[in-house]
């Protein structure tokens, strides 16, 4: 059930995902994917890290130095002011940390630490532009998601809601739940495990199939194999591809998302592909066409 439902106000009311983190044994080789695979915009390098970018902001993707973690912090922009949240934060019983030096671009950011995963989040009011503009053929549209594994799924998800400001959008079975902080289907997910953590995966959108089968072609000449996809999820409909990353993240490419332009009447935008209309939220069957509505499923995505 969504806080939204349920009547409660959150601390803080996140209104996208702003960035995502990773930590690198090597940083250049990641930086090379980045620019010359995904073709993203490498604004800022320096001892704090590589910081890139799909467009406007000053970045989406941080690279850091050390042993090799997917997810090592993820940065959310937020609803009103930072002070604002600090403080309602704080009397919900929350540590919080305000610094100015995170990062260039971000000179503001609140930090608190995700429960269950240890993760730090980074909550900012906005980011510094990148100076980057323009069309490019190539370079999706921006970060989408981030998908991740938790031994805690019912309490991280009450955090999520609760304290974020995130909707419940759909389920599946009772292990993987889909959270948004806008219209998108879901910025957050989560699937439940005691045999994994870290990330599952991170996703980057694409315009439409044209943009994303371009894109899927200039991969194939990087080097880059698909390992599951193209197909289309149950749970936001999406397009999809997976691939790996040279640190063996596992990294979706997506388009035609599912997106809620009318929270009070509480139904997705209605689409050719839905299962009934209108199509509300829901718990979805844990079933082959849950996973890929078109047919063939990869057993180690869905191994939790």
């Amino acid at each position: 059930m969504s806080s939204a439902t349920n009547g409660t106000d959150p601390a803080v009311r996140v209104s996208r995902l702003g960035y995502v983190q990773f930590t690198t044994p090597d940083v250049e080789r990641l930086v090379h994917y980045y620019t010359k695979a995904l073709d993203f915009e490498l604004v800022d390098q320096g001892p704090e890290g590589a910081f890139l970018t799909t467009g406007f902001d000053h970045h989406s993707v941080v690279l850091t130095q050390g042993d090799a973690r997917a997810r090592s912090a993820v940065g959310y922009e937020v609803w009103g002011a930072l002070s604002d949240a600090e403080r309602r934060l704080r009397d919900a019983g929350y540590d919080v940390e305000r610094r100015s030096d995170i990062s260039p671009g971000t000179p503001d950011v609140l930090i608190l630490t995700e429960p269950a995963t240890g993760v730090p989040l980074h909550l900012y009011e906005s980011q510094d532009p990148s100076g980057v503009a323009g069309y490019t053929p190539l370079r999706p549209t921006k970060l989408g998601h981030v998908a991740a594994f938790t031994s805690e799924l019912a309490s991280l998800q009450k955090f999520y809601e609760e304290l974020l400001g995130f909707q419940w959008s759909d389920t599946i079975g009772d292990f993987f739940v889909f959270l948004r902080c806008n219209a998108d289907h879901h910025a957050a997910n989560f699937m439940a495990s005691h045999k994994y953590d870290g990330m599952h995966h991170i996703a980057y959108e694409m315009r439409d199939p044209a943009h994303l089968i371009t894109m899927i072609d200039h991969l194939a000449k990087e080097g880059y194999r698909l390992h599951w996809g193209p197909g289309r999820h149950g749970p936001g409909h999406n397009l999809f591809t997976y691939h790996k990353d040279p640190d063996g993240n596992t990294i979706e490419l997506f388009t035609q998302l599912d997106v809620m332009h009318d929270e009070n009447k509480g139904y997705w935008e209605p689409r050719p592909w839905h299962e009934s209309y209108p199509l509300y939220p829901k718990t979805w069957e844990v079933d082959l066409a849950t996973v890929n509505i078109w047919g063939p499923i990869n057993q180690e995505m869905m191994d939790h």
